[in-house]
Protein backbone atom coordinates (compact mmCIF):
# COMPACT_ATOMS: atom_id res chain seq x y z
CA UNK A 1 0.00 0.00 0.00
CA UNK A 2 1.73 3.23 -1.08
CA UNK A 3 1.74 6.13 2.18
CA UNK A 4 3.39 8.34 3.74
CA UNK A 5 4.86 8.41 7.01
CA UNK A 6 6.18 11.10 8.99
CA UNK A 7 8.12 12.11 12.14
CA UNK A 8 9.77 14.71 14.33
CA UNK A 9 6.94 16.74 15.94
CA UNK A 10 7.48 17.88 19.32
CA UNK A 11 6.95 20.53 21.78
CA UNK A 12 9.83 23.31 22.19
CA UNK A 13 10.54 26.59 22.97
CA UNK A 14 10.15 29.83 20.70
CA UNK A 15 13.33 30.55 18.90
CA UNK A 16 14.06 26.27 18.79
CA UNK A 17 13.93 23.86 16.16
CA UNK A 18 12.50 20.83 14.81
CA UNK A 19 13.41 19.11 11.77
CA UNK A 20 10.32 16.48 10.48
CA UNK A 21 10.81 13.74 8.10
CA UNK A 22 8.02 11.92 5.49
CA UNK A 23 8.96 8.85 3.85
CA UNK A 24 7.24 7.78 1.36
CA UNK A 25 6.54 3.52 0.81
CA UNK A 26 4.95 2.07 -2.28
CA UNK A 27 5.94 4.82 -4.67
CA UNK A 28 8.52 6.71 -5.49
CA UNK A 29 9.18 10.56 -5.98
CA UNK A 30 9.82 10.99 -9.57
CA UNK A 31 7.63 13.46 -10.96
CA UNK A 32 5.79 14.21 -8.08
CA UNK A 33 5.35 17.83 -6.58
CA UNK A 34 6.03 17.18 -2.91
CA UNK A 35 4.96 19.41 -0.20
CA UNK A 36 4.70 20.29 3.76
CA UNK A 37 1.18 21.50 4.93
CA UNK A 38 -0.35 22.66 8.62
CA UNK A 39 -3.24 23.64 9.77
CA UNK A 40 -3.77 25.43 13.44
CA UNK A 41 -6.53 24.92 15.55
CA UNK A 42 -9.24 26.59 14.27
CA UNK A 43 -7.68 27.81 10.89
CA UNK A 44 -7.80 26.78 7.50
CA UNK A 45 -5.07 24.57 6.36
CA UNK A 46 -2.34 25.99 4.33
CA UNK A 47 0.76 25.17 2.21
CA UNK A 48 4.11 25.56 4.41
CA UNK A 49 6.64 24.34 1.33
CA UNK A 50 6.52 22.99 -2.28
CA UNK A 51 9.27 21.05 -4.34
CA UNK A 52 8.17 21.07 -8.08
CA UNK A 53 7.71 17.68 -9.77
CA UNK A 54 11.17 19.11 -11.41
CA UNK A 55 12.99 18.52 -8.21
CA UNK A 56 14.55 21.56 -9.35
CA UNK A 57 12.59 24.59 -7.26
CA UNK A 58 11.78 25.29 -4.19
CA UNK A 59 8.57 27.70 -3.11
CA UNK A 60 8.16 28.31 0.55
CA UNK A 61 4.97 30.33 2.75
CA UNK A 62 6.22 33.96 3.22
CA UNK A 63 5.91 34.08 6.58
CA UNK A 64 8.17 31.11 7.00
CA UNK A 65 11.11 32.17 4.32
CA UNK A 66 14.37 31.93 5.79
CA UNK A 67 13.54 29.87 9.06
CA UNK A 68 12.13 26.84 7.15
CA UNK A 69 13.94 24.45 4.48
CA UNK A 70 12.80 21.89 2.83
CA UNK A 71 14.81 19.19 1.18
CA UNK A 72 13.89 16.10 -0.50
CA UNK A 73 16.37 12.53 -0.83
CA UNK A 74 15.05 10.86 -3.76
CA UNK A 75 16.98 7.85 -3.13
CA UNK A 76 15.43 7.43 0.05
CA UNK A 77 11.96 8.50 -1.25
CA UNK A 78 12.48 10.65 1.95
CA UNK A 79 11.27 14.56 2.61
CA UNK A 80 12.34 16.75 4.95
CA UNK A 81 11.34 20.16 6.31
CA UNK A 82 14.10 21.51 8.71
CA UNK A 83 12.67 24.11 10.89
CA UNK A 84 14.28 26.88 12.92
CA UNK A 85 13.40 30.31 15.27
CA UNK A 86 10.25 28.26 15.34
CA UNK A 87 7.39 30.76 16.88
CA UNK A 88 4.03 30.63 18.47
CA UNK A 89 2.08 31.24 15.40
CA UNK A 90 4.13 28.19 13.98
CA UNK A 91 1.85 25.45 16.08
CA UNK A 92 0.00 23.14 14.10
CA UNK A 93 -0.63 19.84 13.02
CA UNK A 94 1.91 19.25 9.77
CA UNK A 95 1.74 17.11 7.24
CA UNK A 96 3.40 16.11 4.68
CA UNK A 97 1.93 15.69 0.87
CA UNK A 98 2.49 13.72 -2.67
CA UNK A 99 0.60 15.20 -6.10
CA UNK A 100 1.49 13.19 -9.30
CA UNK A 101 0.73 15.06 -12.30
CA UNK A 102 1.17 18.29 -10.65
CA UNK A 103 3.97 20.54 -11.50
CA UNK A 104 3.20 22.50 -7.92
CA UNK A 105 1.75 21.70 -5.07
CA UNK A 106 -2.23 21.73 -5.17
CA UNK A 107 -4.20 24.70 -3.03
CA UNK A 108 -4.38 23.55 0.46
CA UNK A 109 -7.84 23.48 0.72
CA UNK A 110 -8.07 20.14 -2.08
CA UNK A 111 -4.53 18.43 -1.37
CA UNK A 112 -5.38 15.71 0.29
CA UNK A 113 -8.32 14.75 -2.08
CA UNK A 114 -5.67 14.90 -5.19
CA UNK A 115 -2.45 13.29 -3.56
CA UNK A 116 -0.62 11.00 -1.26
CA UNK A 117 -1.63 12.59 2.30
CA UNK A 118 0.33 11.58 5.73
CA UNK A 119 -1.45 11.22 8.95
CA UNK A 120 0.12 14.56 10.66
CA UNK A 121 2.42 15.40 13.36
CA UNK A 122 1.88 18.02 15.80
CA UNK A 123 4.26 20.66 16.58
CA UNK A 124 3.84 23.01 19.69
CA UNK A 125 6.14 26.29 20.43
CA UNK A 126 5.36 27.61 23.31
CA UNK A 127 7.33 28.90 26.84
Amino acid sequence: EAQLVESGGGLVQPGGSLRLSCAASGFTFDGYSIGWFRQAPGKEREGVSCINSNNDDTDYKKSVQGRFTMTSDNARNTMYLQMNNLQPEDTAIYYCGAFKQWVWCPPARSAPLIGFWSRGTQVTVRS
